[in-house]
């Protein structure tokens, strides 16, 4: 059997001023479409169960990627690898509007709580090797909620904690800008710039973000559950994509969130998933 593209024209109509042509004709504007013959189907019958390299659908999907992107391992992997992240629940400083950062004061709420089990449900057809987590109060209890049951244990990780923010820590957000206004709009405005004592927290952050995905990816195995805060997350997005701090504000996770990347064997990531927030107000469950 054999397949080919065959073209076919159309064109676009365009609306004519003039009172002659009071409906629209046709322009002289072509594009080209394509459809999928095989010397077995019907003539002019566009076969739409074609794929391409790798079983991709023609009708969407990615290609399979080879080193085009930077490697996060600089080491070849056992096996691709797909990993969800997973923003913790509501807390108690999310609800008071306070700066967080590393403090492990603020608690899951009892609606974070109720947004874990969201988090639990929506993954249940989901097949994890092992689940990270940051040690947190908030991240930690959010992800024992969503890993209870499974055999294998939590992986507790200190390069998935939270930026340390230092003074501004524990601070209602409206007392921090008015009794630190200085800095308090530099971590808001221009947050690769805020430096408390000559320590840049981003640069800190972003470290940490690489040793993290290193710890994850070197892992044996191949899918994945990461559960810690938005800062973290931002910057373990920002690195994969090759961002730097700069970039920090420029995505945003909410509170059960989910974020899926993919990687080859190369340890070089492709952004599949970007926060993702149909479980937090529907029954749905994920089969990506």
């Amino acid at each position: 059997m054999s397949c080919g593209a065959i073209p076919y024209y159309f064109c676009f109509p365009s609306i004519s001023n003039s009172s002659k042509f009071p409906y629209p004709k046709l322009s002289p504007s072509y594009g080209i479409n394509f459809a999928i013959r095989c010397s077995t189907s019907s003539p002019g019958l566009p076969v739409t169960t074609e794929r391409l390299r790798s079983d991709t659908p023609l009708t969407g999907g990615a290609f399979d990627f080879e080193r085009a992107t930077t490697s996060l391992t600089k080491k070849v992997l056992d096996s691709p690898k797909k990993v969800t992240l997973v923003r913790h629940g509501l807390s108690s400083w999310n609800e008071e509007s306070r700066v967080q950062g590393s403090s492990n004061l603020s608690v899951l709420s009892e609606k974070g709580a109720m947004q874990a089990e969201r988090c639990k449900m929506a993954l249940a057809d989901m097949h994890f090797d092992q689940c990270f987590a940051s040690p947190i109060s908030r991240a930690k209890t959010t992800a024992e909620i969503i890993w209870q049951g499974k055999e294998e244990p939590l992986v507790f990780l200190d390069s998935l904690k939270e930026a340390h923010l230092y003074f501004l820590e524990g601070m209602k957000n409206e007392d921090a800008k008015r009794i630190y206004p200085k800095e308090y709009t530099t971590w808001r405005e221009d947050p690769s710039n805020f430096c408390v004592d000559g320590v840049y927290p981003l640069d800190k952050l972003w470290g940490r973000a690489h040793v993290a995905w290193k710890e994850i990816l070197l892992t044996p195995g191949e899918q994945f559950l990461v559960v810690t805060h938005k800062s973290i997350l931002r910057a373990l997005i920002c690195t994969a994509l090759g961002l730097g701090p700069e970039r920090f504000r420029s995505v945003d996770i909410n509170n059960g969130g989910l974020c899926v990347f993919k990687f080859n064997k190369e340890g070089e990531a492709m952004l599949h998933s970007l926060n993702m927030t149909a479980h937090m107000y529907t029954d749905h469950i994920y089969h990506y």
